[in-house]
């Protein structure tokens, strides 16, 4: 099972989402920032590795807020932890994506999200979490 983490970075009530390029692993599909968890790696750390890898900042990590385990229908597993990003240094910079947005919660269920990120966009934008 791969192990993920991924960044709910909030700034003036919106949150941060991402597009995966035409090249990548299902193209042009929306995510939260993050990535992989490298062998020994503790989550935190690989969330601040990741942020400041694909976006350039230095990130405040701050309180779990979900872990979604997830199956993809090829057999591909996934354990997706969520962190809150309350705070961070430096100016975000597109080093990676399609395109970056801040959204509004309601907003966040017209977005083309990754199937395992789709029931924490629900609860985002229910108001359930954060």
């Amino acid at each position: 099972m791969k192990r993920v983490v991924a960044g709910l970075i909030v700034k003036d009530g919106k949150i941060l989402v991402c597009q995966r390029t035409k090249h990548q692993t299902m193209p042009l599909k929306w995510e939260f920032p993050g990535g992989k968890i490298e062998e020994g790696e503790q989550p935190r750390d690989a969330l601040r590795r990741e942020l400041e890898e694909e976006l350039g900042i230095h990130a405040n990590i701050g309180d779990e807020v979900a872990r979604i385990k997830h199956e993809y229908p090829n057999g591909g597993a996934v354990e997706l932890r969520f962190f809150a990003v309350p705070a961070y240094e430096g100016e975000l910079e597109n080093r990676i994506f399609r395109d970056m947005q801040w959204a509004e919660r309601s907003q966040l269920p017209t977005f083309d999200f990754l199937e395992a990120d789709l029931t924490l966009v629900r609860d985002l934008a229910a108001g359930k979490i954060l």
